[in-house]
């Protein structure tokens, strides 16, 4: 590392940070994660409290969120993961529902007010400045606006270009060498290459598309290998979508904004998806109030934003964050690609799902689960597609979306669906057909 730069140990920096604080912590694979065991040492002496901490979803250990911690350390996060997610449902730790394009905007008013941000970062360059490498989302607010900076140098977080950040920014640097956590790349289902077929059927050469990561986008992914001349502008991408770049699939020659460029703003994936993005001239790594503004995602033309559902009821109410009152994920940035897709000239928002859970569990509902959240409201819902086809909702009153939606159901709950809308609408609903 550069022997110039005044490190300061993980201990001495967080030593700076006051009790009563909001923290901000980059988030997903490039969690700072020795400052937070530094944080943890001072609340077990007993020399801290009350800090509340803001992030996109964590991997890794989140002693923030432990009971153990209670009184001391709070979790508020703007999406729930799977490492806080048990001590959110059991009221350890809490969910902030913000789309994931305006949570920099809680930084930047002031509406949380920073006491400290605490960020992962790449080797500076030759100029000194340094990049936030695979987190950037809404680290670059919290960095312009919190009263303590402390960045973790870190040869591991790749140098992505797009919004770079001055060492002169930080009040302390420490060293640190430890890998970011990576994921396996998850094969698809059987199910769940049929939605993969289904939607790539309304994807044509020379689309920009978004979609994030698991199975289901890794299924869509590999049914796109024929299509030609795709961009990609997205929230985050992982190891199904760098098979298409690599590929020259996705190449961005039909892009309007940022022409030839893959842009987003989180990444979570194998290290070759890392690897890729370090020194690359043709990634963009951005802040999330640039990936995730509807107006700048409507410049690319027939855009496709793929997005996916907990469950849909019957009206095209779209939940996505949470199974009933329990809070499973978060807001995301679904209904800010949903709207920016449809201003888009040709575009498409596609919400993608199984139609039942792994348990059996229909997932095209009469009525959303009691307390579940409707992320994407049923006057922004189009495109729906299941393992059973896919519907475009867009322009259809309620009684011919239910019908559409029954259709791509599961054909056991179809009956039952049916029966319900019955009950819900009256008698004129059988009588007419889609």
């Amino acid at each position: 590392m550069n022997s110039k730069i005044n490190y300061v140990s993980a201990d001495e920096a967080v030593s700076h940070i006051k009790s009563h604080s909001h923290i901000h912590l980059s988030s997903v694979a490039s969690v700072p994660h020795v400052l937070i065991d530094a944080l943890c040492r001072r609340a077990d002496r007993g020399e801290i409290e009350d800090l509340r901490f803001h992030h996109f979803h964590t991997e890794g250990p989140a002693p923030y969120s432990d009971p153990r911690y209670e009184g001391i350390f709070f979790e508020q996060g703007f999406f729930v993961g799977p490492n806080v997610r048990k001590s959110v449902n059991a009221g350890y730790a809490d969910y902030l529902p913000v789309h994931l394009g305006e949570s920099q905007f809680l930084y930047r008013s002031h509406t949380i007010h920073l006491g400290a941000a605490l960020v992962q970062v790449s080797l500076p360059d030759e100029n000194g400045f340094v990049s936030l490498g695979t987190s950037v989302d809404c680290s670059v607010a919290a960095i312009e606006s919190a009263d303590l900076v402390i960045g973790v140098v870190n040869p591991n977080v790749p140098y992505a270009y797009g919004d770079l950040i001055s060492l002169d920014k930080f009040d302390y640097l420490v060293e640190d060498n430890t890998p970011l956590v990576t994921a396996a790349f998850a094969e698809p289902t059987p199910t769940e290459v049929l939605i993969g077929k289904n939607c790539a059927a309304l994807v044509d050469d020379g689309d920009c598309i978004q979609m994030g990561i698991g199975a289901l986008p890794n299924a869509l992914a590999a049914q796109l290998t024929g299509h030609k001349n795709l961009g990609l502008h997205t929230e985050m991408f992982a190891d199904g979508l760098l098979r298409l770049i690599k590929a020259g699939v996705i190449n961005g020659a039909n892009k309007k904004l940022d022409r030839g460029k893959v842009v987003a703003s989180f990444l979570l994936g194998s290290n070759d998806v890392y690897s890729f993005i370090d020194h690359n001239p043709d990634v963009l790594m951005r802040d999330i109030k640039y990936t995730n503004d509807p107006f700048v995602i409507a410049q690319n033309p027939h855009m496709k934003a793929i997005n996916s559902a907990t469950e849909v009821d019957i009206t095209g109410q779209i939940s996505a964050d949470s199974i009933g009152t329990r809070i499973f994920s978060g807001t995301g940035g679904q209904l800010e690609f949903v709207r920016g897709a449809t201003m888009s000239e040709g575009g498409k928002s596609i919400t993608a799902f199984a139609s039942r859970t792994n348990k059996g569990k229909n997932k095209i509902v009469a009525e959303l689960n009691s307390g579940a959240g409707g992320v994407t409201p049923r006057a922004d819902a189009h495109w729906i597609g299941t393992e059973y086809g896919a519907v475009d909702l867009y322009g259809r009153p309620l009684q011919e979306r239910a019908k559409l939606l029954i259709s791509i159901a599961h054909p056991d709950d179809r009956e039952m669906l049916d029966r319900q809308a019955f009950e819900r609408f009256g008698p004129h609903y059988h009588n007419f057909s889609i």
